[in-house]
């Protein structure tokens, strides 16, 4: 048996564009996406902390220390430029794996810096 588990998470990152006429996706800066193992074209989860929207798109590779956040396409119809969100991605993990399982989760500053890498989300609220 799997079981679907967070793989990577990129907590409170700022949006930093939204950009309705390009083909969906989300574009995230590529050194954000190495620190979390979130590879391009990987599927990914959305979680809107303004507006409480979720969904699900894919990621393209932005310039390298750019800290861009740009919710491309029919998403960008559900997030603003400035908007706080959560971006998840998820992998099948073999039940045998699953307690020595840690995913990778980075804590964002409002400048889109990661401030922090945890295996584990605490047990308190991250602001």
């Amino acid at each position: 048996m799997f079981r679907t588990m967070m793989k990577a998470k990129i907590h409170r990152a700022r949006v930093t564009e939204s950009n309705l006429n390009y083909v969906g996706s989300i574009t995230i800066d590529e050194d954000i996406m190495d620190a979390v193992d979130i590879a391009e074209n990987e599927k990914v989860q959305i979680v809107n902390n303004n507006n409480g929207a979720r969904f699900e798109t894919y990621v393209i590779k932005g310039a390298r220390g750019s800290n861009v956040f740009c919710l491309n396409g029919a998403a960008a119809r559900l997030v603003q430029e400035g908007d706080v969100i959560i971006v998840i991605s998820y992998a099948l993990v073999a039940e045998e794996k699953v307690k020595n399982h840690q995913p990778k989760v980075a804590i964002m500053n409002e400048n889109n810096q990661i401030v922090e890498m945890v295996h584990q989300e605490p047990a308190s609220t991250v602001l």
